[in-house]
This record gives C-alpha cells, structure tokens and sequence, in this order.
C-alpha cells in the first residue's frame, strides 16, 4: 500500500521505496512497518506493510518512537538557551542543586558526554513502571559516572532524564506541557503525544525460532519520559524532520538548528561514520551526511534521518521489539530518493545590487605563495577557496562591526578583517592572523616578518 501527496515521485522511486520496506517488513519478520518521505518540505510518499497484526497500519498510525524523543527535550532545552534562561556551559547545579552530579554542564548533557552511566539501576526501566523510580536519585543510583566528565561519548538516558528536569524546574511546567505548548501546536504535530491516541500500534516480541507474537508491556517511563516517551506518527516525525533541516522561527530558528546539527564529541569508539551533536546522531553514509535519531522501546523501533543538501527526509517506525533496523533502512529511502531523483538547483540569478567595495574584495589572495580566490555570494556572504588541490577555504558571514565571521572547516568562529592603509586602499586581509596578498609576498602589504628588499630572483650561478 502506498499513497503519494504531493509532487509525486516518480513510478520507479515509488516502487524501489516498496520494494525496500516490504524486505525489511518480511526479512525483520515485523508485525507491522510503515514509512514516509519528504521532499523540499513537504511529504511525498508513504507506505505501509503489515503482516496482520497492524492491518490498519498508516501515515497516520501512531508508534512509540523512543529515544526520537531525546532530539524533542534538546529543542526545549535550546529554547531556553535562546531566550536566555540558561548558559550551555552552566553546571546542572545551577538549575538542579543537589543531584549529585551538578558539576556536569547542559551542554555535555545534551551531547551524551558528561560521563554518566547509559541506564538507570535495575530493573530495566523500560519494562518497568515508573514508581519504581520516583526521584532523580532513582533514576541515577549509586554509580553516577561511568567516564570522566567531558572526554568521551558515553550515551546515557538517565542525561536526558535530568535535561527534562531541568526544562520544568526553568519553565515551572511539566514536561509535556511545555513540550505540547512550544513544539507539537507550533509545528502542528497534532498526532504526537505522551500516551497513545487511536490508531495506535501494538507493540510486540517476536519469537526468534518462530514466527509467533507476545505482546510487550507499555509502560509509562515517568521521570524517564524525556528520553523515550513519545508515541507519533510517519507524517508527523517527516514534519519534524523538515524542522530539524530549515528550523522555523516560531520554535527554534535556523542558526539554532544548525547547531543541533554539529557535531560536539568524537564518536564512540567503534561508530564509524557516527557521531553526535545536541540531541541529534550525525551519520556520514553513501557520500552524505544524516542527521536525525533512532530510537527503540519494547515492542517498537524507530528511525528518523535528514539529508540537509539533499533536502530529502525519511522515517520508518515498526511494532517489533528486534528485527528491521529502522535506522538502517531509514537511511536507504533517503539514498534511493537523493540518487533516483536528485535535487534540481535554484536557477542562478544575478545579485539584486552590487556593493563595490566588496566587488573589489574578489579575485585571487596569496597566502605565503599559496593562491586563493575570495567570491561574494549573497548577504554580503564571503567564500575564500584554495586554488589548487590542497588548503583551508571557508565561508564567513558579515557582523555589523564589518567584519566577517568564519563558518565551517579551520576558520569556523575565526574573525576576517580588510585591512586598510591610510589613504583607504586596501592593504591585506587578516584572516585568524594570517595576512592574505595581492601579490604572493607583496613588499608593503604587512607581510609577517617582512620581505627581503631584493625581492624575487632566478637561481644565480
């Protein structure tokens, strides 16, 4: 079964997208599995494979998503860090006193790196009720740290755990209450909840000899809500997934995104091509990068990635407690699309004015004998790149004090400056302390230990 809503994709990508989900419904033996895509925004295809036990499964049908819901309690926590209620590199203790491991900061919380244990003490939370963990002691134990605090990636939801509690002690609202006010009715995911809401999906165990179904508790995770509580719907996480890739002024705006897109620890040892931002996994595959989160509860399996520069999304839910790797999958609609049917670019077009000191600002740049070429690009955007094979380019974007800010590879933060001569020519650029030329060692441009007066000179006998 398969539906498409907007901009249809083409016959061929909409069978190799079935194609992939009824493998991995009938190879991961799944009661039920279903699966959507967005493309620039907006959803164009949706599946659906059921063996029975799901029969009703849809685009509309509600799974739990499990830890999905740690890149929702992230964008809460960046809320708060934009209005400024908080500092990323505030300890806990700030907003929490008394936890027990106060020293920790929000930051290395929402990266997983501040060396706290990856479960709470037995028995295993997520089939369990959660009376049995009523406190933030409960849900930390006796053994807090696992690793030193900030050197590694230790994923830990007892963190994520505390990072809820931090957003109601700063809101002085429940979790969900501030999570249904400040991102599911502002991005109209009104088919995303705490509990579940018909249509709603099962959860089961499938048999690992036998091709027989128990059905798995659904516990409610209490104070361990914040990790892995929530229960949505393909159409709805696709919606979110969009989110994640463009933001939206109304929750989280684009430059906030982008930094839950970045990545802020080393991997775990072992991930290779995987590491992790502020509450979103970052997985470099098939030549792009994915950003998104898995998730797992008893009973279900989750998986949700976007390709920024592919402006493709992609989600797979499924009521089975093992068996189809939905991150796995996930990822594959996300390539079959990219590949299938790539990106067709904006039509050029010319800029709307020509500011003439930065015109003047493009051409070649010599760093040492190293040439670069500096372009403008729209809002005043500078890209310096290497040209030749080799050496550190960047993007910088402009401040109002004029001068630009450098935005990805070796000048990300770093500050570039025209430096001026008196008469208001342009002397170099001053880029982190490097002097970018005209001329490669030109005599007068303040080249960093200056410029043998003789200048340049052939081999003499």
């Amino acid at each position: 079964m398969t539906s498409s809503l907007t901009e249809q994709l083409l016959p061929a990508t909409e069978r190799a997208l079935l194609h992939r989900i009824a493998v991995a419904q009938s190879d991961g033996r799944a009661p039920s599995l279903v699966a959507g895509v967005a493309r620039e925004g907006r959803l164009v295809w949706t599946g659906a494979r059921s063996g029975g036990a799901g029969a009703s499964a849809g685009a509309d049908t509600q799974y739990r998503i499990g830890s999905i819901t740690k890149t929702f309690t992230a964008v809460l926590v960046m809320r708060l860090r934009d209005e400024g209620l908080l500092d990323l590199n505030d300890p806990l203790e700030k907003y929490l006193p008394g936890s027990g491991v106060g020293e920790v900061t929000i930051a290395q919380l929402l990266a997983h790196s501040a060396g706290l244990s990856a479960e709470s003490p037995a028995p295993w939370w997520e089939r369990t009720p959660a009376s049995l963990r009523p406190e933030l002691a409960d849900v930390l134990g006796d053994r807090t740290r696992m690793h030193p605090v900030g050197r590694r990636f230790h994923y830990s939801n007892p963190g994520y755990t505390l990072l809820g509690s931090l957003v109601e002690a700063v809101r002085g609202a429940s979790w969900a209450d501030v999570l249904r006010r400040e991102i599911l009715e502002p991005l109209g995911l009104e088919r995303t909840s705490v509990q579940p809401r018909a249509p709603h999906a099962d959860g089961w165990a499938v048999h690992p000899w036998a091709d027989v179904l128990l059905p798995e508790p659904c516990e409610d995770l209490g104070l361990m809500a914040p990790a892995g509580q929530l229960w949505s719907t393909v159409a709805d996480l696709c919606r979110f997934a969009v989110f994640l890739a463009k933001g939206d002024d109304r929750v989280l705006d684009a430059s906030s995104v982008r930094e839950m897109r970045t990545p802020s620890v080393p991997a775990e040892a072992g991930a290779l091509g995987s590491v992790y931002g502020l509450g979103t996994q970052i997985l470099g595959q098939d030549g792009r990068t994915l950003v998104g989160h898995t998730g797992s509860l008893p009973g279900f399996v989750a998986g949700l990635w976007v390709s920024v520069e592919d402006a493709v999304a992609a989600v797979v839910l499924a009521n089975a407690t093992s068996g189809p790797s939905a991150g796995v999958v996930t990822a594959e609609l996300v390539r079959i699309v990219a590949e299938a049917e790539p990106r067709i670019p904006e039509p050029w077009r010319p800029l709307p004015e020509v500011d003439r000191d930065l015109l003047a600002l493009t051409g070649p740049w010599y760093w040492g004998t190293q040439s670069f070429g500096l372009r403008l690009l729209p809002d005043r955007v500078l890209e310096l790149q290497p040209l030749s094979a080799t050496g550190r380019g960047a993007r910088f974007t402009v401040e109002p004090d004029g001068t630009w800010t450098g935005r990805n590879g070796y000048y990300a933060g770093e500050t570039l400056r025209v430096v001026r001569r008196y008469d208001g020519s342009v002397r170099h650029l001053d880029v982190g302390s490097f002097v970018f030329t005209r001329e490669p060692y030109e005599p007068d441009a303040g080249v960093p230990g200056g410029v043998d007066e003789d200048g340049w000179r052939g081999l003499r006998p």
